[in-house]
């Protein structure tokens, strides 16, 4: 997906990101009203405490009774006790509900990206879809943990503020807030800030998570190249630009709050100024202007607070907007919305006029037909680029065609199950992808219904069994990230016993036996004849001499079949094949 793209579908959900993550909220509505009852009611506290000491004051200055104090510690010890429990209560409730819902969130956005075709994968980084399912919902979490419920919070505070600050001295409450339009323009600078702000901090580290994925998988080619220097320059200009938005958004914030901050104390000073006359004319008492004091102070905090959730806020929807542009990506290979489930799959294979190119323009395959009987070997050999991977590519529907049509046992290959399409079809592949966990875990892959028998059988088959049963641990031996530990024979060599315990009905070999040597290689062709009968097999091999045996060998040229036989009718037609035989005995010849 292009950057373009991307940006026009982040648009789109611009407007309704925030609808989208209250959604999330439905199935916590009980909890979340609880919630904002506790809200109405802590604030109720906030409100009445400066009131109970103000109308204390009053009482002894009048009465002189020192009853009334307390009096008065008691009922505020009561309160302080109630907001507590109810504090913990509401944030317990708070937390319980957000990492539940982010929880939801990330299992969704995983298997969402699941789902998706082979395509998308091709050309979105791995940093980033890294960087989507960990630091943009876990940016979620505070927008749900907090920030919805904080804003009802302080919107209540500062209504209730202003309420009874009017109701007790009009005069003195206008006073008080003389100095809200200073504030508001303020707080509408700051959002609009802080949004930049937060938005290029998101890119920024989405970048720096990109570089990082990209390069340690790719470290041994770094050392081998000697190009330490330049990716730690190219690291070093990532990891800056980083620290500037991080701190470009910590000067937002070192700003404004002590403007804020002297707002406040603007008003208080005016506000004590002003009211300590009165008091003296006798217009109002001293306990009116203590609550005053105590509510300027109150009435200017959750004003800054606002102003920095409104942020918090728009970091979370920015958060959202990315990752349901994810969201919205459909999946190319799409399941049909009836899908046939064969009895069991025998392994016919007919391509009939099929035209194929990744990016709908360029077209990899040229109107290529041809039909592979269940049980029969055939073989694509050809230049790197005619297009002998691809076709395998197609066989498991990795990719869709544009056109022509593809059958598996006569069935059109868009109108099977993809589960049970790719679960009959065992890919061994040239580069082996080993996951961390065991031996027995690479080739099982949490299918319970291969036995520990089924494993040890597969790996004997293809004489896996005799480095696994040298290890330490035998088939409990941890495997390290990506089979490090092993040599390039030995992934390919568990690959191969990884493909055969599914027992598939048909095999795919791309080059499967190229990083094996010829010592080994010998030993799996008895385990693979073994294999091979009954079943289709498919390989792509550029060494000849692996698939002089098969039944059909199609030689593949510029995206169309040019030739195919066996190897002697193919050696027999003097044309590309013999050229490609020729050149590989010359070559074996003179190395």
């Amino acid at each position: 997906m292009s950057a373009l793209t991307e940006d026009k579908i982040e648009s789109n959900y611009k407007g309704n990101a925030l609808l989208h993550l209250l959604s999330y909220m439905k199935p916590y509505a009980g909890w979340m009203a609880v919630c904002l009852v506790l809200v109405l009611v802590l604030t109720g506290f906030d409100l009445y405490r400066p009131i109970l000491i103000g109308d204390a004051i009053d009482l002894f200055e009048t009465q002189g009774d020192y009853g009334v104090i307390v009096d008065t510690a008691v009922k505020y010890g009561i309160v302080l006790v109630l907001s507590f429990v109810f504090n913990i209560t509401q944030s317990w409730l708070l937390q319980k509900t957000g990492q539940s819902i982010i929880l939801t969130v990330r299992k969704e956005l995983y298997a969402h990206i699941q789902s998706l075709s082979s395509r998308y994968f091709d050309l979105t980084p791995v940093g980033k879809l890294v960087t989507r399912v960990t630091n943009d919902v876990e940016a979620l979490d505070e927008m749900y943990s907090g920030i919805l419920v904080r804003l009802f919070r302080n919107i209540v505070k500062i209504i209730g503020l202003a309420a009874v600050m009017l109701m007790l001295d009009w005069r003195l409450s206008a006073i008080s807030f003389l100095l809200l339009p200073v504030v508001a323009v303020l707080t509408v600078v700051f959002r609009k800030i802080a949004r930049e702000t937060y938005r290029i901090s998101r890119t920024r580290l989405t970048d720096i998570n990109t570089f990082l994925s990209e390069n340690i998988s790719g470290m041994r080619i770094i050392q081998i190249f000697g190009r330490e220097k330049r990716k730690f320059e190219e690291f070093n200009d990532k990891n800056y630009k980083l620290y500037r938005a991080f701190y470009r958004e910590m000067m937002v914030f070192a700003i404004f709050r002590p403007l804020i901050f002297i707002l406040s104390i603007l008003a208080l000073m005016t506000v004590l100024g002003v009211g300590s006359k009165d008091v003296l004319n006798g217009t109002i008492s001293i306990g009116t202007l203590y609550i005053f004091a105590q509510y300027i102070q109150s009435f200017f905090e959750p004003i800054q607070e606002l102003a920095e959730q409104f942020s918090t806020l728009q970091s979370s929807i920015a958060s959202a907007e990315k990752i349901f542009t994810i969201m919205s990506e459909e999946p190319l290979v799409k399941e049909d919305e009836n899908p046939v489930v064969l009895p069991e799959i025998r392994g016919r294979i007919e391509f009939s006029h099929v035209w194929f190119a990744y990016d709908n323009e360029n077209y990899v395959l040229r109107d290529v037909s041809f039909v592979i009987e269940p049980g029969e070997r055939v073989a694509f050999v050809g230049a790197t680029g005619a297009g002998k991977s691809s076709i395998l590519n197609l066989i498991g529907r990795y990719y869709d065609i544009q056109k022509g049509n593809i059958y598996i046992d006569g069935v059109d290959i868009r109108k099977l199950s993809k589960k049970q399409l790719r679960s009959a079809i065992g890919q061994m592949q040239q580069d082996v992808f080993v996951f961390e966990g065991n031996v027995e875990y690479n080739i099982r892959l949490h299918d319970g219904d291969i036995s520990p028998e089924d494993i040890r059988e597969a790996a004997e088959y293809v004489n896996a069994s005799h480095f696994i049963e040298k290890l330490p641990g035998g088939y409990q031996e941890p495997v390290t990230e990506r089979g490090s530990t092993f040599s390039a024979g030995e992934r390919q060599l568990l690959s191969f016993a990884r493909t055969l315990a599914h027992k598939p009905s048909i095999l795919v070999m791309d080059e499967a036996t190229a990083n094996i040597d010829t010592e080994t290689e010998l030993l799996i062709q008895e385990a693979l004849e073994k294999l091979m009968q009954g079943r289709t097999t498919i390989m792509v091999a550029h060494r000849l001499s692996t698939i002089q045996h098969a039944d059909c060998i199609m030689v593949m040229h510029k995206g169309k079949i040019r030739e195919q036989g066996t190897h002697q009718e193919l050696l027999a037609q003097d044309g590309i094949y013999k050229k490609l035989y020729e050149l590989q005995i010359h070559h074996e010849a003179t190395a």
